[in-house]
């Protein structure tokens, strides 16, 4: 049996203490892990520079003469999901052009019809957000574009409904023009979704077969009860990669000793420890071994199998520290 390791020094109970209050905090505030590349955020950044760049550009040339309004600021708010997260649900072309158009046109209705501005403020985003939901388009951004029809100058209300053509309407085809030329030369940021979703996943390796289908995923979004930025083909993928990233992290055959204890990594009911208690002379992955069951689901049991099986069972080799069994790091 593997002699028990001392607890780390200089780490005490206040600082655990306070490593758990941060990661509440952080979940409270909704601070997630970073993973995205040093890469994609200069692309996204080099894409919405270029983006409004060319919408402001293209339609104050339109305009150049007249007296009126080139650029609407939501266009910015739009510029962030386009080309930071080009592949969201709230980012594709009939969420962005139908959500401006249709909020849009609701925000001058109210504007000429409710004479008490906050009233008129408040009805243009709350019907927007309304008929975003029943024509699936929904935009965040969009809910600034109402705003703007509100408590915009003289010249946005002297437009009318034509606010909804000029400048609304231009900036947004212009925009997702941008959007689609800028993310096509990467192929993992392809835009629209339609263009990336045939695409394979990142890897050589086959990706393992599941019992759960793209209809699974996306009955459970539908019955979640919200909006949730993420389609049923995205969730899929994500499944899969994780499914597939799972069933491949193992330990090395190699690494595998006799008397050492290992863990199977999972959670609950199927947690398990085992022990290699005898081996064969042939110590390749076609080499048998025995093994009994220490904790968990399979304490007091014994079995055999190959070295190559067992590696593939074991996630990771741990020790028993006191009363709690703990991952060796290697």
């Amino acid at each position: 049996m593997l002699p028990q390791r001392p607890a780390r020094r200089g780490y005490s109970l206040s600082d655990a203490m306070s490593a758990m209050k941060l990661e509440t905090l952080a979940a409270f505030l909704g601070i997630e892990a970073d993973t995205t590349e040093h890469r994609e955020k200069l692309l996204s950044g080099l894409g919405g520079l270029l983006g409004i760049l060319a919408v402001a550009w293209i339609c104050s040339a339109v305009t150049a003469g007249r007296d009126l309004p080139y650029l609407v600021a939501s266009m910015g708010a739009s510029a962030v999901l386009l080309f930071a997260a080009p592949h969201g649900k709230f980012s594709q072309p009939w969420s962005v052009f139908g959500g401006h158009v249709i909020s849009a046109l609701i925000g001058v209705a109210c504007a000429r019809w409710v004479t008490y501005v906050p009233m008129a403020a408040a009805l243009a985003v709350g019907l927007t957000i309304v008929a975003m939901h029943y024509l699936r388009c929904i935009h965040p951004p969009s809910g600034g574009t109402a705003l703007v029809a509100v408590f915009g100058s003289a010249q946005i209300h002297a437009l009318g409904y034509g606010y909804a053509i000029m400048p609304v309407g231009l900036n947004v085809l212009v925009l997702l023009t941008m959007a689609m030329l800028l993310n096509y030369p990467f192929p993992w940021r392809r835009y629209p979704l339609h263009l990336h979703r045939h695409l394979r996943p990142p890897t050589q390796e086959a990706v393992p077969e599941t019992s759960l289908s793209n209809r699974d995923l996306a009955y459970a979004l539908k019955h979640i009860g919200s909006q949730v930025d993420v389609t049923a083909e995205e969730l899929e993928l994500i499944f899969r990669l994780a499914e597939q990233h799972a069933q491949s992290d193992h330990l090395p055959v190699t690494s595998i000793r006799l008397g050492h204890y290992y863990s199977n990594g999972k959670y609950g009911a199927e947690w398990s420890v085992r022990q290699v208690v005898d081996q064969g002379a042939d110590h390749s992955a076609d080499g048998l071994m025995i093994f009994k069951g220490v904790a968990g689901a399979e304490r007091r049991s014994t079995g055999t199998c190959t070295r190559h099986d067992f590696a593939r069972w074991a996630k990771y080799e741990v020790y028993l520290n006191e009363n709690s069994w703990q991952r060796v790091n290697l």
